[in-house]
């Protein structure tokens, strides 16, 4: 029987992203979000993601992506994946969100856990 410590168990990473996206930039973002999307699913790590577009509600952020990573330790290897699609395309993508109007909020996230 072996016990195991808090610290050795491996936890999900979830990359949340929210996006402010004008109208005129829609198609284009989206696309871009597809195409960035089917590369990441192509990752070692990569569990789900959920692309979703607000409805309703007073909030300032129209489209999130919420991505799960089996662990923080894929999240590296995934960023450079993404690195190398954007110089495939020729695209620096701080950039083109600026040129489209795009206000994006990024972060990664654990389960919280209350002690």
């Amino acid at each position: 029987m072996s016990s195991s410590t808090q610290a050795d168990v491996i936890a999900p990473l979830y990359r949340i992203n929210k996006f402010v996206v004008p109208a005129s930039a829609r198609a284009d973002f989206v696309d871009l979000v597809e195409k960035t999307l089917a590369v990441i699913r192509s990752q070692e790590g990569y569990v789900k993601d959920l692309f979703l577009e607000q409805h309703a509600g007073p909030g300032k952020f129209n489209f999130c992506t919420m991505i799960e990573f089996a662990s923080e330790e894929f999240a590296p290897k995934v960023a450079a994946a993404i690195g190398a699609f954007d110089r495939s395309l020729g695209i620096d993508r701080a950039a083109l969100m600026e040129k489209l109007g795009v206000e994006t909020d990024s972060a990664s996230y654990k389960s919280f856990q209350a002690a």
